[in-house]
């Protein structure tokens, strides 16, 4: 039975109940509109409690600006925490190949290069928009922060060191929350959600705008049959796009489908940065934690070749990446 021929079941039986019954029905749905109008008092609770701990976060997390670009040489410390004994490494040719580049990284090294690159990659989410020609830039990505408005928005910001490809030293994106019932759907309501973001404009240096690719093709005319060239710029596909979001028009009905899901998947990264990244970054440097979808991959058998050998292209492609971060760490 699908979702709306089920729903259509229950309302229609519920129509048919006994008056009395249905009375009750109307009672306990009012009963339910009261708490959705408190759940909604308690979301907002929870944004000032969010706003009140990020202040006292942040001197944590410049802690750990200053060790991982190299500004503090912390203390010898012993871990905190107790280890989970892991099992035995993988022993694959590649992966003690990466393991070699890794130990002859110099120890004079400062902080931990391609911290927040790593990161990016370490995550299939993140990882998925950040294309070859981003590497550059990424690899100069020095921290992110989120800063709580008052205006129930919160903004991400990116800081990069000096590059060529931009002048900018900040980059960022903000997000615009609501925590309020819809009284056109006041039983969808399910907390707070992102209803649309605003990037900012990224100061691209001459020939370095990694959104565009200049294509040329010769175009041969119909009639006389002389041949000429045409250069023209089109989108490319870029992790700084995400700077640039689609506008969320007013009548929702207006969105078209492939914005709704450019917006969707958007708004997921954006949460993303904020509830898991910012705050656990060093987590998933380390591997401590993993996507959830990676964790799943060993309860499922894939049936079929193909789907084995394109994961396995995949992953010869992923630990290239890998060796080739760990180079760039070695040469800095």
């Amino acid at each position: 039975m699908g979702a709306l021929f089920r729903r259509q079941f229950l309302q229609e039986m519920v129509k048919n109940l006994p008056a009395p019954i249905q009375n009750r029905v109307v009672a306990l749905k009012n009963i339910q509109l009261e708490h959705l109008k408190l759940e909604a008092e308690f979301f907002e609770e929870v944004y000032k409690l969010e706003r009140k701990y990020q202040e006292k976060y942040q001197p944590l997390f410049d802690k750990r600006k200053d060790i991982v670009t190299g500004q503090v040489e912390p203390s010898e410390q012993n871990p905190q925490w107790k280890s989970d004994d892991l099992e035995d490494s993988e022993t694959s040719p590649e992966f003690q190949d990466m393991i070699k580049k890794i130990r002859e990284i110099p120890e004079d090294t400062k902080g931990i290069p391609n911290f927040w690159y790593t990161i990016f990659r370490n995550t299939e989410l993140l990882g998925d928009m950040v294309q070859e020609h981003d590497e550059p830039v990424l690899k100069k990505l020095t921290d992110i922060k989120i800063k709580y408005d008052d205006e129930h928005s919160y903004t991400l910001e990116f800081y990069f060191d000096k590059n060529e490809y931009f002048s900018n030293e900040v980059l960022t994106k903000q997000y615009f929350l609501k925590a309020m019932v819809d009284e056109d759907n006041p039983f969808g309501f399910e907390g707070p959600e992102i209803y649309k973001c605003k990037g900012c404009n990224i100061n691209w240096e001459k020939k370095m705008n990694l959104t565009i690719k200049t294509i040329r093709k010769k175009q041969k005319h119909k009639e006389r049959g002389t041949v000429r060239n045409i250069v023209k710029q089109v989108p490319n596909d870029s992790f700084f796009n995400f700077f640039n979001p689609p506008d969320v028009p007013e009548d929702k009905d207006e969105m078209d489908e492939e914005t709704q899901g450019i917006l969707a998947t958007d708004f997921e990264i954006g949460h993303f940065l904020r509830a898991r990244i910012i705050p656990k970054a060093i987590l998933y440097y380390t591997g401590d934690i993993i996507d959830d979808e990676d964790d799943d991959d060993g309860e499922y058998d894939d049936d079929g070749e193909d789907d084995d050998e394109d994961e396995s292209d995949d992953e010869t492609v992923e630990k290239e990446k890998r060796i080739k971060s760990i180079d760039d760490c070695k040469n800095q």
